[in-house]
């Protein structure tokens, strides 16, 4: 994912901190991240609900700016989580009537509930592409949820497989990157989260759903695989249990999370000719780090890749963190690889 100009580009995996005045913060804490639709956690009036977000999205946009980033995203400002937006905006959910899963913390949550053939009937996430680009002259990155992911996070009544169902996911969601290509966007993202935490499931049909996503696309594509949000998850295993299966498929970069679990970033060797995304913040310390200590985290990985494949994001999306934690943490981040930045360059 490397910037046009830049070495070390910078950029969110996608998520920034909600402003309170928008979004009951507390109740969104206290709760693992909604799979279905989650009204209640607004503030404000449907009425002006619209308004509000595109006022909050342009000051999440504002700051990545201030920050330094050169990569922008919208925040993800307008969904209740990273997945749910989409996944309930598709033919053949249920809405009225969720499913029950498991979430990745082993709990039972709320999903959607399969009833029919997935169909993406209309387009989700091309008018908050189309705002993030009117408002920002970056690069910008937009972020969808992967098809094994959704494929988890539902209660299937309908396929007779979870692998054929996660294969309607991917078409719908092949569909909506081609439109926000369409649209100017230069980055999409596909959150795949559960190919780490059901890596075995992953192996059977997760690159398979993957590159049907992919089917071709010919933009700048991305794949996020992490151990979930700090605030929910707090255990982090060594390693990755599904890494090097990304070499089976077509897109260009993976990100992934090196800080808070302090990864070996020998692993990196494992992912010939693919861009990193390296997650340099750890989400679980409320301390803002230095950019010192960022540049470090950099440095680790550089015996391993070649700093012209780098992007460098946070280990996760900052969705959680206080609003002034996550504007500090973003602000080290690119003061960090400005440090690594010059030291190249010499």
């Amino acid at each position: 994912m490397s910037d046009q100009h830049t070495l070390l580009p910078t950029s969110l995996v996608g998520s920034y901190a909600q402003p309170d005045w928008l979004i009951d913060r507390e109740k969104l804490g206290k709760r693992f991240p909604p799979r279905v639709r989650a009204k209640e956690l607004w503030r404000i009036d449907t009425k002006w609900l619209d308004e509000a977000q595109n006022d909050a999205t342009i000051v999440a946009i504002r700051d990545q700016e201030r920050a330094g980033l050169d990569i922008i995203t919208d925040g993800e400002i307008r969904r209740e989580s990273y997945s749910n937006r989409f996944a309930t905006a598709l033919e053949g959910v249920d809405i009225d009537n969720p499913g029950t899963a498991l979430d990745r913390s082993g709990h039972p949550n709320p999903v959607p509930r399969v009833v029919g053939k997935i169909r993406r009937t209309r387009q989700v996430e091309v008018d908050d592409a189309n705002f993030l680009r009117a408002n920002t002259d970056r690069r910008t990155k937009i972020t969808v949820p992967g098809p094994f992911t959704m494929a988890q996070q539902a209660q299937n009544d309908f396929y007779a497989s979870d692998r054929e169902m996660a294969l309607d996911y991917a078409a719908a969601i092949n569909e909506e990157i081609r439109d926000l290509f369409a649209a100017g966007i230069d980055i999409v993202q596909i959150d795949e989260p559960y190919m780490q935490a059901r890596s075995e499931k992953a192996r059977e049909y997760g690159i398979e759903a993957l590159n049907r996503a992919l089917d071709g696309i010919e933009g700048e594509t991305a794949v996020h695989i992490c151990f979930g949000y700090a605030a929910i998850i707090h255990e982090r295993p060594e390693g990755y249990s599904f890494l090097p299966e990304f070499t089976g498929s077509p897109v260009k970069h993976i990100s992934i999370e090196t800080a808070q679990s302090k990864l070996d970033c020998k692993v990196l060797e494992n992912l010939p000719g693919k861009g990193i995304i390296l997650g340099v913040l750890d989400l679980s310390d409320p301390e803002v780090e230095t950019a010192e200590t960022v540049a470090e985290r950099i440095r680790r990985a550089l015996p391993y890749v070649d700093a012209a494949r780098i992007t460098v994001a946070p280990d996760c999306g900052l969705k959680y963190l206080p609003r002034a934690t996550a504007f500090g943490k973003m602000k080290a981040m690119a003061d960090g690889a400005a440090i690594v930045r010059a030291e190249l360059a010499r």
